[in-house]
């Protein structure tokens, strides 16, 4: 037989591939919680919800997070910044809800060096894996309180009409400090998405 493979999709998920959590036994090589008590930063929780194309609920999808301590260093050795933080791995995963919910514990992230060694605003890397994608998808959460968001130079390559799918919009509850970040997959308010 000659040709090409067929693609297939990148989800749905179950839930033994993807946070054990208490469930299993052995100790999870990835969790939702990055905020471990042994790092230092503002600690912070990202909590949005996840739609489609025609504004329902995404049950059934997985995000994935990157991002650099609250000094802009990465967990990798290899980094080529001094001294990285090795308390912090830097890297989550979590599953949607029944209701198309996910949150995130972590710190707020440093600065970090961008196109040209022009310093980048703070932000994470969120991917985004669903039913019916054939790769996953990949955008930033930035923070409404962050004035340094105007100077950032990739949230600047982004339509200004476009830029506010990337903030994350503070708020504060009984927890702490609180940012609400909805994924839109497709439609009216669709998350902008970045061809990596």
């Amino acid at each position: 037989m000659t040709g090409i493979t067929p693609s297939q999709t990148v989800g749905p998920y179950f839930k033994y591939g993807l946070t054990p959590g208490d469930d299993y036994a052995w100790n999870d090589a990835f969790t939702n919680d990055l905020a471990t008590p042994e790092v230092s930063g503002e600690r912070i929780r990202i909590e949005g919800r996840v739609f489609d194309g025609d504004g329902r609920i995404v049950s059934d999808s997985m995000l994935e997070i990157w991002q650099p301590d609250a000094q802009g260093r990465f967990g990798d050795p290899q980094g080529g910044r001094s001294r990285p933080n090795v308390a912090f791995r830097g890297f989550g995963r979590c599953g949607t809800s029944s209701e198309g919910k996910y949150s995130f514990k972590t710190i707020k992230p440093g600065s970090v060096p961008g196109p040209n060694d022009r310093p980048q605003a703070p932000h994470i890397v969120l991917a985004v894996y669903a039913r019916g994608m054939t790769r996953q998808a990949q955008t930033r959460i930035y923070f409404s309180d962050e004035a340094v968001n105007a100077s950032d130079p990739i949230l600047a390559l982004v339509p200004a009409d476009r830029r506010d799918t990337l903030v994350a919009k503070k708020e504060s509850d009984a927890q702490g400090t609180l940012y609400r970040f909805d994924v839109h997959l497709q439609g009216d308010n669709e998350t902008v998405f970045f061809d990596i």
